[in-house]
């Protein structure tokens, strides 16, 4: 198995468009201007040639790895290409054996890791000491949230970038671009490509460079030549080219974050046509299933709380439902769980409470515990009135017994406003009914 990288330059031109137009430095690169543009921070990486390890978070299309060669390219590393999938860790040990040996010889190793969602924990504890001594600068790349997917230790000694979906006008750039270029784009094909064509291509790409490179190549092979041997590129031709995708695609301009947050919101006004309605368009697009079932499993808590306290169990069932079934019949247990969080009683009551005590923590930092509520497991600090003044709430009637539990200085404070919604009416009832006990 071949784990290091083959630049553009050795590519036979047999090979994918996309893989033929892929920029070999930044002034060819299109899109992800508020990391490239001068001065932002992957330009002064590229600029300077001083590389931090990076996970590179962001849509199919949007340029990760071609960042990251660029990245090499401009540092002068050694850049080794691993495959989550197909490697363990007797592969790790090889790329920290050269990796060692590039150091003996005073150059830098890149190690670029595609799909890093994939790493499993074994890999990445195997990388992870090798990334903090500096051996190796790692660079992953990944659709999924590295939060869920990448280790904590190795997460923090990474800087987390998140590239955006190209514009249309990106993808307009791009697609012309592969049209006009004789060297390795189609510029030295013969070929009439119609008005439009450009522009129904960038539309229904989702952002996605690669897509509208492997629709655009398509089309080309598929168009007949006509007598004298030139191409006729239509919207027609490009629709077939597009089969299926052309159709799920359509979004005029929408994308992945787009899609997502109409979902939530869907729910939040408790729409259950509208939310199955993204559902659906989700999921035929090819999105992870298990992202819409975290996604759901944050709306349950955030936007329902406690007015159905059983919606995040729900969620939470979804989730393992979908895990276990797995795709196709996994939008099943989606359907059915959608439907329930947008028919549920709302409230961010919880939500809201949290950022209310966490405002205070941020601004009055960290206030003493009172000292009838602190921990006293020795005679040092019994004998300093650690725990002394508690009132055991059991030894008083309806265990309900007045006593203060916030620092001396948030004395009052109340965080919690229970709406008058769901089961959060009857909490609103219950804290009503502790007050005039604790009085």
């Amino acid at each position: 198995m071949d784990l290091f990288n083959h630049t553009t330059e050795d590519l036979p031109t047999s090979s994918p468009l996309a893989d033929r137009m892929r920029p070999r430095g930044v002034d060819e690169f299109t899109g992800q201007r508020h990391l490239l543009s001068k001065g932002r921070f992957l330009e002064r990486v590229i600029r300077t040639g001083d590389v931090p390890s990076l996970i590179l978070w962001g849509p199919p299309g949007s340029g990760k790895t071609t960042i990251a060669r660029i990245i090499a390219e401009s540092s002068g590393a050694d850049f080794i290409e691993f495959s989550a999938v197909l490697s363990g860790v007797k592969d790790v040990r090889d790329v920290v054996r050269r990796a060692r040996e590039n150091l003996r010889r005073g150059r830098r190793t890149i190690l670029f890791v595609d799909e890093i969602h994939r790493f499993n924990k074994a890999q990445q504890d195997a990388f992870l000491p090798h990334v903090e001594d500096g051996t190796i600068t790692l660079i992953g790349a990944t659709t999924e949230n590295p939060s869920f997917e990448v280790i904590s230790p190795l997460l923090s000694r990474c800087k987390v970038l998140v590239l955006e979906p190209l514009s249309k006008d990106d993808i307009t750039t791009i697609v012309k671009r592969a049209l006009s270029d004789r060297e390795r784009g189609l510029g030295n094909i013969k070929a009439e490509v119609d008005e439009g064509v450009v522009d129904f291509i960038s539309d229904r790409s989702n952002g996605d460079a690669r897509c509208a490179l492997n629709t655009l190549e398509t089309a080309f092979m598929i168009a007949e030549p006509d007598e004298n041997g030139t191409r006729h590129i239509t919207v027609e031709v490009v629709v077939e080219a597009m089969q299926k995708r052309a159709l799920l695609y359509d979004r005029a301009g929408d994308e992945h974050y787009n899609v997502i947050s109409a979902f939530i919101k869907s729910m939040r006004g408790s729409d259950p046509d509208g939310a199955l309605y993204w559902l659906a368009r989700m999921i035929e697009a090819g999105e992870d299933p298990l992202f819409i079932a975290r996604r759901m499993v944050i709306f349950a808590s955030e936007d329902i709380g406690n007015a159905d306290p059983q919606a995040l169990r729900v969620a939470v069932a979804v989730k393992d439902a979908v895990h276990f079934v797995g795709m196709p019949e996994g939008w099943i247990p989606l359907a059915q769980g959608v439907v329930y969080l947008s028919t549920a009683p709302k409230s961010n009551a919880s939500y809201i409470a949290y950022l209310r005590a966490l405002d205070d923590v941020k601004k009055k930092g960290a206030l003493p515990v009172p000292l009838h509520i602190r921990n006293a497991p020795t005679r040092l600090m019994k004998h300093l009135r650690y725990g002394k003044g508690y009132k055991y709430p059991h030894d008083y009637p309806d265990a309900v017994v007045k006593q203060d539990y916030l620092p001396e200085e948030l004395r009052g404070r109340t965080y919690y406003h229970p709406s008058k919604r769901g089961f959060e009416k009857e909490i609103a009832e219950r804290m009503e009914r502790i007050k005039r006990l604790k009085k």
